[in-house]
């Protein structure tokens, strides 16, 4: 793979392989599938709770018990068979195949017909366990095990402890999944510069004072701020914070690879980008509610629509990406430092 240049000066974009290639898009996904990946709001989660998911190709579960949560294989240590199929609450697990069964932590309990099998159970037999770690009553899993949610995170907890971020509302009605039409990597282009939103966004510009829009780089990750125009919503920043004073309308937040965090006065939308194909993305949004009365009003008034129009960029992009007279553009160095900061991480992966 070919680096970017690290002067965004005279830096070139990303080739358009990054959005095209099947070989470079399955090495780009193995990366993806290892980072954190939200599950849910602890308020989702009742006692007994056994909740499937996937990971790539690896079926897992997340459990919860008296001593708290688990991320789980849900492969059964027998015969590799699929343990749980649904969301259910029952205090074991119990393979559908040949009966074994574990406890909500993993640990094999009762196998049948094995009682002449010799150093029989051993810790092979327990369900292999993997990261899981909350923040703020959202709960993240990771299959590499040596990477912190807390470093991960960690410029989010700082910058935006006042909000009292445990005390948001997760809100069923406000999630959504769409499915598009171009690389995953296009849609988080897209998000990173706001250079696009007078020509795109006319309802946000209107909200927004675009000659004050900010970036900011930090290692892992790019902070957009939306500053308000006179008289829209924006937060109460309470003296001392490094942003008091500010009428910061909202703050958006991207993690790599994939996840967006976007605070606005009424809560936070959580964004996360899912890869399926090489040109094709599944949009995953969680809603959690701060203060109700906001609702539909300020920068974050109207995501449905903010998203809709995105979409229509991104799919065409990926139409320009495909064809052979475009392999790569040049950077704004004002108002593109976001997508030039994640094209020089995603040009690094052997």
């Amino acid at each position: 793979m070919v680096a970017v240049d690290f002067d965004i000066r005279t830096a070139k974009t990303l080739s358009s392989s990054y959005y095209t290639d099947e070989s470079l898009f399955q090495r780009i996904l193995l990366l993806i599938q290892s980072k954190w990946k939200y599950i849910g709001h602890d308020s989702e989660f009742e006692l007994n709770m056994i909740k499937p998911f996937q990971i790539g190709n690896e079926p897992l579960l997340v459990t919860k018990d008296e001593q708290g949560y688990s991320c789980l294989s849900n492969i059964c240590t027998h015969r590799g068979m699929i343990l749980q199929d649904k969301v259910e609450c029952k205090k074991t697990l119990i393979c559908p195949y040949h009966g074994r069964t574990f406890s909500l932590d993993g640990v094999m309990k009762n196998m049948p017909e094995f009682e002449q099998a010799i150093d029989f159970p051993s810790k092979n037999d327990n369900l292999n366990s993997h990261n899981l770690e909350q923040w703020n009553n959202l709960i993240f899993v990771s299959l590499n095990s040596d990477e912190k949610l807390s470093k991960w995170i960690n410029q989010i907890s700082e910058r935006m402890s006042f909000l009292e971020i445990d005390n948001f509302s997760y809100d069923a009605s406000r999630e959504r999944n769409y499915q598009i039409k171009a690389n995953w990597a296009l849609y988080v282009d897209n998000y990173l510069e706001g250079f696009h939103i007078p020509f795109v966004h006319k309802d946000l510009n209107d909200v927004l004072d675009f000659n004050q829009y900010e970036t900011e780089l930090f290692e892992g990750g790019v902070l957009q701020i939306g500053i308000a125009k006179e008289g829209e919503e924006c937060f109460k920043i309470p003296s001392g914070h490094r942003d008091s004073g500010r009428n910061i309308a909202a703050y958006y937040w991207w993690l790599y690879p994939n996840v967006m965090f976007n605070f606005y006065p009424w809560g936070l939308s959580l964004n996360v980008v899912s890869p399926q194909t090489v040109d094709t993305t599944e949009i995953s949004y969680y809603g959690f509610v701060r203060d109700s009365n906001l609702l539909g009003k300020g920068a974050g008034g109207d995501l449905d629509k903010v998203e809709l129009e995105d979409q229509f960029i991104v799919e065409s992009c990926q139409k320009g990406m495909e064809s052979n007279n475009y392999d790569s553009g040049r950077y704004s160095p004002t108002m593109e430092k976001g997508i030039f900061h994640f094209h020089r991480m995603l040009s690094k992966i052997e």
